[in-house]
């Protein structure tokens, strides 16, 4: 895959890097980190990264706004994007080809060419792994590139706690660190919060539901989140939170959005993204999302996970 992936880049002049809908670090690592790469390596083709952007990541990228006829002729890439309805920017089938790079369940095998590696810890990693397969056949590695592919490394894994590290990642953000960028920069950045964001967070702790099963919940509805004057977006990133409670196998959080309720699901074990599934998401078998239409759903939701924590 990675042989057809290169023969592909090498054959198209423009290039547009797609990524999924809400945006986390290996989103927005994976994509820009293969866009640097490919512009250190291609200084005479055009590469675009395009789709909504997400305030709180600005330090990692600004995205391109391109026209509809762009795309006549073009390659696209997607990246970190296991269903076809999470990819952002939904032009992204109007190029001449279509390739699809993920480490999710490959469930949805869209595109004309797939790689996907379900044992990467993100993205980034794979990227990394592809500029190690093409850098005797053209392949260049820059700072940008390894800023970005290193920062969606430690979003995805946690900073290297998540059960997903394995020892290739380590090897490769070991090799990473070499090139010239600010490790502190990208941690302060990516994991500092606003005081408000803080005193939710403490919210969170003193309030959450726990059930004898291991499952524990909280919901975050649009009252809560003006009380505290927090985004859906920003109460997202608490979610691993009540990873450090003893006792708990399982949790969810329900955070109210415009026209959903957004599910965060996280495990210490059990698998839990055959739940989200359930309710029309999916994701890794240890941190997984979806979507309910109605709070009546959350009793649902809650149950399913108690079953997979007493199997």
């Amino acid at each position: 895959m990675k042989e057809k992936i290169l023969e592909a880049i090498k054959e198209y002049e423009t290039i547009i890097i797609h990524r999924h809908v809400r945006p986390d670090p290996d989103a927005y690592g994976s994509q820009g980190g293969l866009a640097e790469i490919l512009k250190a390596s291609f200084p005479n083709k055009t590469i675009y990264t395009v789709g909504k952007e997400e305030e709180s990541l600005h330090f990692l990228r600004r995205l391109d706004q391109i026209d509809d006829d762009v795309y006549q002729g073009s390659l696209v890439i997607v990246c970190d994007t296991a269903n076809q309805e999470r990819v952002c920017d939904q032009r992204y089938t109007s190029g001449d080809m279509l390739i699809k790079i993920d480490h999710h369940p490959n469930e949805d095998p869209y595109g004309d060419v797939l790689w996907v590696d379900t044992t990467a810890s993100s993205v980034s990693e794979m990227i990394y792994e592809f500029y190690l397969f093409g850098r005797d056949k053209g392949l260049k590695m820059s700072d940008e590139a390894a800023r970005l592919l290193y920062a969606g490394i430690v979003g995805d894994t946690g900073r290297f706690l998540f059960p997903s590290t394995t020892e290739k990642t380590f090897l490769y953000a070991g090799e990473l660190i070499h090139y010239s960028f600010s490790r502190t920069d990208i941690y302060n950045k990516m994991y500092e919060m606003e005081s408000n964001v803080v005193k939710l967070n403490g919210y969170i702790l003193q309030n959450f539901k726990s059930e004898p099963s291991g499952v524990a919940s909280m919901i975050i509805d649009k009252d809560l989140l003006e009380r505290f004057q927090v985004k859906p977006s920003e109460a997202s990133l608490l979610v691993g939170i009540l990873g450090n409670v003893k006792g708990i196998k399982a949790w969810v959080f329900f955070i109210e959005e415009k026209d959903q309720i957004r599910v965060r699901i996280r495990s210490k074990g059990p698998v839990i993204n055959t739940v989200a599934k359930k309710y029309r998401g999916g994701g890794h078998p240890l941190a997984a999302g979806a979507s309910i239409y109605s709070w009546n759903e959350v009793k649902g939701v809650i149950e399913d996970l108690e079953l997979v924590c007493k199997e």
